[in-house]
């Protein structure tokens, strides 16, 4: 992530222009390393959000509200106590670095007007919140530094606070291209490692882009470079810290992937040639909240899913070995005819077999009078060994009936988890994920408790919905939905879609009376299959037919449906 010294110093332009002259009204700490505070500036509520993450350490305006806690931590009572009511009244960012210091005037506890500090050092792993005094002792921090963290800075109330090590690089700020000059001719490593090493407060992708936008190369060797390319260079980097320093901004958002949010920046990018989507965004502010709120919820969705995946994947785990120990009772039970042959033999032979007899050895009729040794139990007489083989026939006929009932019941549950998980994996957002956790706890599976809202009852979710050659498309997101989408919402005639032998999702086409033609049908199959496990395959059977055809059995899990007078169409998988 782009969060360097030109990124902050957007940051620091924008808190500048909203908040120079605000009033704290709020402040909040809702998580353990992060401040939110109200702002009343101009006539307007504005909210600061400040985190000293060590994943995702930020300053920004947002409009993103977080819920507190009940009782307000240490800290953030500690700022209460100093900066409530506080006039803010200017921002810095010394040296070009990655800290914002924020100044806010107020009166202490004697009514005395006094200047407080709130250094934001956006540092990594080591980012932190530091509420410095007139005098310049560390009042208080969200992370305190002793000697066991670091031997080279302390963070500790009443220390006197210090900025962090130099790294004995040169403010970029106001430098001159006669300045940058030398230091290129001496330098003989990549051009965007060369403004890494060189410059405060510039990361990696801005080193990237400043590089890109004057070689045409990201890692051009700044040795081998002319007299004229190293003027130019150096006519480049000052160039573009000019128009740092004068404000010229453009905050962008970049997409990668099927639009999936990968990083941002303060300044347009071009380095990626087209690989990687950029788009623009009026405000930075704007820009970081979409960032992080987008990135927050894949990461929550992540957790979530990840949970719900593994419960499932263990009970399709226990299913797959029911299934294979009731395949060996069936597969030992083949034999039981043995079983029966043996009693009827021993019950024709009782008079010829001895009592206590290991074994008996008779004329098999069953199998052209050959003679057949029979194992006996010599505690039992042979009319109890007739009776004992009757028995263990009787016991691998039941068995056999038993174990394919339980089977197929097996099978069945198997199929319907296999759905479920693909219901998971297709699933948008946490509304989807209760959903399916709802469902699961519903059919008896020991989730935890079913899932809800803050406020109670959830509203279902909407299925996908697409427009396909004027046709409305309706796609369900998980089996409840599937259920409610062609049980209830669809009509007698409308199409219903389903992949063939995969887990998938129903899909309706909603005929208005209408015949939808052969093309359109094959559009529609192309969806169904996209909505399927069978997404990544090519050549994927999908059935379809008019709902009235459709029948949900008797005590069938939810999503499980039989249809019948159907017509398979073979796709290759489609996004609508």
């Amino acid at each position: 992530m782009a969060f360097d010294g030109i990124v902050l110093s957007c940051v620091k332009r924008e808190l500048e222009n909203a908040l120079t002259g605000g009033r704290i009204d709020k402040i909040t700490q809702p998580e353990r390393d992060e401040i939110n505070i109200l702002i009343r500036s101009e006539g307007e509520n504005r909210r600061l959000l400040i985190s000293a993450s060590s994943s995702s350490p930020r300053i920004h305006l947002t409009g993103v509200q977080k819920e507190s806690p009940q009782k307000a931590p240490m800290f953030c009572m500690l700022l209460r106590k100093h900066l409530l009511g506080g006039k803010i009244t200017g921002f810095e960012q010394p040296d070009f670095e990655r800290v914002i210091i924020i100044k806010i005037e107020g009166y202490d506890e004697l009514g005395d007007l006094s200047e407080k500090k709130l250094a934001v050092e956006i540092m990594g792993r080591h980012s932190n919140i530091i509420l410095v005094d007139g005098q310049g002792r560390v009042l208080g921090s969200v992370k305190h530094v002793d000697f066991t963290v670091s031997s080279v800075r302390q963070v500790l109330p009443g220390m006197a606070y210090e900025m962090p090590p130099s790294q004995n690089k040169v403010c970029p700020i106001g430098i001159s291209a006669d300045s940058i000059y030398p230091l290129i001719c001496v330098a003989d490593i990549p051009a965007d490692k060369f403004l890494l090493d060189t410059f405060t407060g510039v990361g990696p992708l801005n080193a990237r882009e400043i590089a890109y936008c004057s070689l045409g190369d990201v890692s051009y060797d700044i040795s081998s470079l002319n007299k004229e390319e190293k003027i130019r260079f150096a006519n480049d980097i000052e160039s573009f810290f000019a128009k740092i320093s004068h404000g010229e901004y453009c905050p962008v958002l970049l997409f990668k992937g099927q639009n999936k949010v990968w990083d941002f920046n303060s300044v347009d990018i071009s380095q990626y040639e087209g690989k990687i989507t950029v788009e623009k965004r009026e405000t930075l502010w704007s820009a970081l909240d979409e960032f992080y709120e987008t990135r927050d919820r894949s990461e929550r969705m992540s957790q979530k899913s990840s949970g719900l995946l593994k419960f499932v994947d263990n009970n399709i785990a226990r299913c797959q070995k029911k299934i294979a120990l009731q395949q060996q009772k069936i597969k030992d039970s083949e034999n039981r005819e043995k079983y029966r042959i043996y009693g009827d033999l021993l019950v024709t032979n009782l008079h010829n077999i001895e009592e206590k007899a290991q074994s008996a050895e008779v004329e098999n009729f069953f199998d052209d009078m050959k003679i057949t040794k029979i194992p006996l139990l010599p505690e039992l007489s042979p009319s109890q060994n007739a009776q004992r083989y009757y028995s263990l026939y009787r016991k691998a006929k039941n068995a056999e009936k038993m174990s394919k009932e339980q089977m197929k019941l097996t099978e069945d549950e198997l199929l319907y988890l296999e759905s479920v998980r693909e219901s998971i994996q297709r699933a948008e957002s946490i509304h989807d994920l209760r959903e399916i956790q709802n469902e699961l706890f519903s059919q008896g599976y020991k989730t935890g408790e079913a899932s809800t809202s803050k406020g109670g009852k959830e509203k279902p979710a909407e299925p996908h919905k697409f427009i396909v050659d004027g046709f409305d498309i309706y796609i369900g997101r998980n089996n409840l939905q599937n259920d409610r989408l062609t049980l209830k919402e669809a009509r007698a005639f409308d199409l219903w879609f389903h992949v063939k032998n995969f887990p998938g999702s129903h899909t309706i086409l909603k005929t208005d009376g209408r015949t939808p033609s052969d093309d359109t049908i094959v559009k529609v199959a192309k969806a169904a299959a996209y909505f399927s496990k069978a997404k990544e395959s090519a050549n994927v059977p999908v059935d379809y037919t008019v709902v009235k055809n459709v029948k949900k059995p008797s005590g069938a899990k939810p999503g499980m449906v039989i249809y019948d007078n159907y017509n398979t169409v073979y796709v290759t998988p489609e996004k609508p």
